[in-house]
C-alpha cells in the first residue's frame, strides 16, 4: 500500500471511490458501514490538490482505495455546513486554545474501500495526513453525523479524537471532534 499526497492525476480515481460511498449514491446495504455526505466535483478536488495540498490517498495495485481530505477553513467556507462551523469556532476551546481559522483546519471526509477496511489503513492514512498538515495547523477539527455510527466509533476508538461538542445543522445532528496535530501546542 502506498500513501501519498495526491496530484492531479489521482483525482478521477478518488472521485470514483467517493461516489461509491457518497450518501446520495451508496448502495443501501453498504450505508450501515459508513458513508460520506459532501459531494465533490473535479474542479473542487483540483483546487484541494493545487491550492491546499490537502488530498491524501492510499493506492493499492495502482488504484485509489482510501482518501482523506484536509484543508484550511478558507477552502471549506463556500459550503454552508462549514460556514456554520467557522462562525462557531470562537465559542470552542481545545487544550486551552480558543479555536480559530488560524489555529485549526477541517479534516475529512475520509473514505476507505470496504475491501481494505479493518486492515489498519484508517490509522495509517489519518497519521500521514495529520503529519503533513501539522506544519500549518496545531489543531485538527472534524465532525461526524450521529447516524454514522461506524465513523464515530472509528474516529473515537481507533484514532482517538475528542468530542468537543454536539451540534445540529439542517435537521441533522453531529459530533464535533478535535485533536492536536503534534503532542503539544
Amino acid at each position: 500500500m502506498q500513501l501519498k499526497v495526491a496530484d492531479i492525476s489521482d483525482i478521477d480515481d478518488t472521485l470514483k471511490l467517493h461516489y461509491k460511498y457518497q450518501v446520495d449514491s451508496i448502495a443501501e446495504e453498504d450505508k450501515k458501514d459508513g458513508f460520506v455526505t459532501t459531494p465533490f466535483t473535479k474542479e473542487e478536488l483540483t483546487s484541494l490538490v493545487n491550492d491546499e495540498q490537502g488530498l491524501f490517498i492510499a493506492k493499492k495495485d495502482d488504484r485509489v482505495v482510501a482518501y482523506v481530505m484536509a484543508a484550511s477553513w478558507g477552502f471549506w467556507s463556500k459550503w454552508p455546513m462549514f460556514a456554520f462551523m467557522i462562525k462557531d469556532l470562537p465559542n470552542l476551546q481545545y487544550h486551552g486554545q480558543i479555536l480559530s481559522t488560524e489555529n485549526s483546519y477541517q479534516y475529512g471526509p475520509v473514505c476507505i474501500d470496504k475491501s481494505i477496511r479493518g486492515s489498519g489503513i484508517l490509522e495509517q492514512i489519518f497519521d500521514f495526513a495529520k503529519q503533513k498538515m501539522s506544519s500549518r495547523f496545531p489543531i485538527l477539527v472534524t465532525f461526524v453525523n450521529k447516524t454514522n455510527g461506524r465513523s464515530y466509533e472509528a474516529h473515537v476508538r481507533k484514532i482517538g479524537l475528542d468530542v468537543i461538542q454536539e451540534f445540529e445543522f439542517n435537521d441533522n445532528h453531529y459530533y464535533e471532534m478535535a485533536c492536536l496535530t503534534k503532542n503539544e501546542i
